[in-house]
């Protein structure tokens, strides 16, 4: 049986688990009432700093699950997306609108990546 490790565990959630050599990030969001651009680059840093934490990089990203509060940002957020991501590795993604957890965040980002 593959050991679970889990990176800043709380009493809710952990911020990652690594399990079976992937990594599984928890949503992460960017400062409370930032515009998208820069709520979505707060987000893909602190996806860099958990995956560094994790033993790897956006270049093994396998999957990104993108939930936005209103798909009237789609554009804003692949602009810093594209940008930040991985050239020739982009991971599969998906993206949709949701409510969030608080009214002021617009954007957040789940990845999972191979350890």
């Amino acid at each position: 049986m593959s050991e679970i490790t889990r990176i800043q565990p709380g009493p809710r959630m952990s911020q990652a688990v690594i399990y079976n050599g992937t990594v599984h990030l928890a949503g992460q969001v960017g400062t409370e009432g930032a515009s998208v651009t820069v709520q979505t680059q707060t987000a893909l840093a602190a996806v860099d700093a958990l995956l560094a934490e994790a033993g790897t990089d956006k270049g093994r990203a396998l999957t990104a699950q993108i939930w936005l509060a209103s798909m009237d940002d789609f554009a804003e957020m692949n602009a810093v997306w594209d940008a930040w991501v991985a050239p020739g590795n982009p991971p599969a993604r998906w993206c949709g609108e949701a409510k969030l957890a608080t009214p002021g965040y617009l954007v957040e980002i789940m990845i999972s990546a191979a350890v």
